[in-house]
């Protein structure tokens, strides 16, 4: 490639991105013609516009929440700044924005809610569940729990299954903002009174599911999702509960688990440990 054409590309990109000079670009346009300098000018303004617009449509979507926490007038601004920042790689705008939420935690501006980070990074894992390979539930292999062979048994959780441990209620906030329970003002409560939740993230049929979980709970989780037995997920649940703390009923746990589609089949897997 011409390198001068590379140059005027490269100048090009970076002044519709905002990200540099638009003076930049007369270089490459005839300096005698004044009717195509000024032309130029408002194509590349209507670009930019453009690509505000379509930065913004595409973060409220998948940060909505975030969003109405910020306001429409900061929410804009903050779009057109990781559009400059991070513009997208790839022509799919569902497949940009997953760097938002370390962008806005570095963001001096918004110190005074510490808090909005890891909302949208839950925002984000919601987001991604929706396009995650799906997981076919099958029923009869849970006999596998009882049938009493030697071989370990591990669960097959479902589609896009993640977790977040948050020291801010960030759960109870997006469920207050997306389905209005709890309600805005005891989420609000709950942060006012510095209360950390997990949020567990998975996806039921087509529609994304999340909610808070127990310590119990996501330890359970952690060491399934890293694919072990579940026999020695549950002995490393067991050695780690105590205090105050409810006891874990697995029992229950499951019935509940496999209703929600949070868990999809068991399967049996190769022993990794030692004997003797």
């Amino acid at each position: 490639m011409n390198p001068d054409s590379l140059s005027e590309q490269r100048a090009l990109l970076q002044a519709v991105l905002g990200a540099g000079d638009a003076a930049a670009l007369s270089a490459y346009l005839p300096k005698e013609d004044t009717v195509r300098q000024r032309l130029s000018l408002r194509g590349l303004q209507a670009y930019r516009a453009n690509g505000h617009a379509l930065a913004e449509r595409a973060l409220a979507a998948t940060y909505p929440v975030l969003a109405e926490l910020m306001g429409q007038e900061n929410f804009s601004a903050l779009a057109r700044h990781f559009w400059t920042e991070h513009p997208p790689l790839c022509g799919d705008m569902a497949c940009w924005g997953d760097a938002l939420a370390e962008f806005v935690d570095a963001a001096p501006q918004l110190a005074d809610e510490p808090y909005l980070p890891d909302v949208a990074r839950l925002e984000c894992l919601m987001h991604l569940v929706a396009s995650a390979a799906d997981v076919e539930t099958d029923l009869p292999s849970f006999a596998l729990l009882v049938s009493g062979d030697p071989m370990p048994v591990a669960l097959v959780l479902g589609a896009g299954v993640a977790l977040l441990s948050s020291s801010y209620p960030v759960a109870s906030i997006v469920n207050a903002h997306l389905l209005g329970q709890p309600t805005l003002q005891q989420a609000g409560q709950l942060l006012q009174e510095g209360c950390a939740e997990h949020a567990l993230v998975w996806r039921q049929g087509f529609r994304p599911c999340m909610r808070s979980c127990t310590a119990a709970e996501l330890q359970l989780l952690q060491g399934l999702i890293a694919g072990e037995p579940l026999l020695d997920a549950l002995e490393a649940l067991s050695l780690s509960e105590g205090g105050d703390a409810p006891a874990f009923d697995f029992n229950i746990w499951l019935g509940e688990a496999v209703q929600a589609g949070l868990v999809c089949a068991a399967r049996q897997v190769p022993t990794t440990k030692a004997k003797g």
